[in-house]
C-alpha cells in the first residue's frame, strides 16, 4: 500500500469560520433576547399557518456587564419520542461573541477532536454545535411568534 494513503492528516480548527459563527449567534440572541433581564424566559412559538412545530424557549441565567449565560431549549410534538435539544450558551458582550458551552449536559467542547474517539465527536463538534445554534435562531427568527403573536422576521 502506498504511504500516503495511510496517513490521514489531522483536522485543523477553522478559527475564522468559528469565530463568524459566533459574532452571528450574539446578533441573532440580541435581536431575539432584546432589553430582558436576569431570569426572565423567552418563548418563541415556532410554526406555520395553523401548524404549531413546537416552542423555542431563551432562558436567561444570569446577566453581567460583559457575560450573559442562557439556557436554550425546545419543547413540542416530538417530546416523548426524542430528547429535545436544549444547550447553554454564553454571550460575551466585550467582543460581541456568542459560544455553545453546554449541549444535551455534556460541557467544555474542544476545538478539534481526534476521530475516532470514545465520545463520538466530531473532528470540528465545537464548530457544529455553534452551526447548529445558528440554524435554529434563524428559524426562530423566520417562523417565530412571540407570546404577543407578533412575527419575529
Amino acid at each position: 500500500m502506498n504511504q500516503s494513503t495511510n496517513n490521514k492528516t489531522a483536522y485543523v480548527t477553522d478559527l475564522k469560520s468559528l469565530q463568524a459563527e459566533c459574532t452571528s449567534n450574539f446578533l441573532r440572541l440580541v435581536r431575539l433576547l432584546g432589553d430582558s433581564a436576569a431570569g426572565e424566559r423567552i418563548d418563541i412559538s415556532l410554526g406555520r399557518d395553523d401548524r404549531s412545530f413546537g416552542c423555542l424557549h431563551l432562558e436567561i441565567e444570569s446577566r453581567a456587564p460583559y457575560t450573559t449565560v442562557l439556557r436554550v431549549s425546545q419543547s413540542g410534538v416530538l417530546e416523548a419520542l426524542i430528547d429535545s435539544p436544549r444547550m447553554r450558551v454564553h454571550l460575551y458582550h466585550d467582543v460581541r461573541m456568542a459560544e455553545v458551552t453546554d449541549f444535551q449536559r455534556k460541557r467544555h467542547f474542544q476545538g478539534r477532536y481526534r476521530y475516532p474517539n470514545a465520545q463520538m465527536h466530531q473532528p470540528d463538534e465545537k464548530l457544529q454545535l455553534n452551526r447548529f445554534l445558528g440554524e435554529w435562531l434563524d428559524h426562530a427568527i423566520a417562523h417565530g411568534h412571540t407570546a404577543d403573536v407578533s412575527p419575529l422576521g
